[in-house]
């Protein structure tokens, strides 16, 4: 069975952290998250995966094709370079959203995230085998969306792109999929299972709310970073107005 497999990073017992031995400047909090969030970014990148943030103490990485020993070589080096730790908790399944509760449940039974007896655990497990390893990314983006930022007020453009990523939230948590906001007006899902009907409907839910319309290319591969490759090529060709669709698969 094909499966996707992502990995929760917490930051261990960081809530504590941030007012020990006094409350910490809030700009460095925001410095040391920006910063981890990199560094997480490239470790995982360099091995095929691809880390989004949620709420920046916490972390979700596609990590098909990469093992629990270099889980390990990621987290000592993070945690070597940073004055807290993180703790990391791999699942798989089917759906991406099924993927992060097995990892979920794994890291919770670990210890809570705000206990000092935790400090960078490593928990649960990887697919069996490279057959298994398989990743539908999604990458949308606001059709004319220049149009709105030169023309509206920038935090209303902000909140219209907010608005846009909630309602591609509950419309994608209905099918099993996620979705992460990743800058400008562009949108990541990972979406194992989801096919081109389904998405269409996900666009005309948001569509039907809020007047935006969306477009996106799809990809599938064994890797994160290929998925994420192959999609981006399939945005580009309806951008380019080389595809009469506005949703165009790519496969490996």
């Amino acid at each position: 069975m094909k499966k996707i497999q992502l990995t929760l990073v917490q930051i261990d017992n960081y809530g504590p952290w941030t007012v020990t031995p006094e409350p910490r400047r809030e700009a460095e909090l925001q410095t040391l998250q920006a910063e981890l969030f990199a560094e997480l970014e490239r470790q995982f990148a360099s091995c095929k995966g691809l880390a989004f943030q949620t709420r920046f103490d916490n972390m979700l990485v596609i990590t098909n094709g990469i093992s629990l020993d270099e889980h390990r070589a990621i987290q000592k080096a993070v945690n070597e370079k940073f004055p807290v730790t993180v703790s990391m908790s791999v699942g798989t399944a089917p759906t991406s959203y099924e993927a992060q509760v097995q990892a979920t449940l794994a890291l919770q039974r670990a210890g809570s995230s705000r206990s000092a007896e935790r400090s960078a655990a490593l928990v649960g497990s990887c697919t069996n085998s490279p057959d298994e390893d398989w990743v539908q990314l999604a990458h949308a983006d606001v059709n004319h969306s220049t149009l709105i930022t030169d023309s509206e007020p920038i935090y209303d453009t902000h909140l219209l792109l907010q608005r846009t990523y909630i309602s591609l939230m509950s419309a994608l948590l209905r099918r099993k999929a996620l979705v992460f906001y990743t800058g400008g007006d562009n949108f990541m899902a990972p979406s194992n299972g989801l096919g081109a009907g389904e998405l269409a409907a996900v666009f005309s839910e948001v569509k039907r709310e809020l007047g935006v319309e969306l477009k996106a290319g799809v990809g599938a591969a064994r890797t994160a970073e290929l998925a994420a490759r192959l999609a981006g090529e399939g945005l580009h060709e309806i951008r380019r107005g080389r595809a009469k669709e506005h949703i165009v698969y790519k496969t490996e």
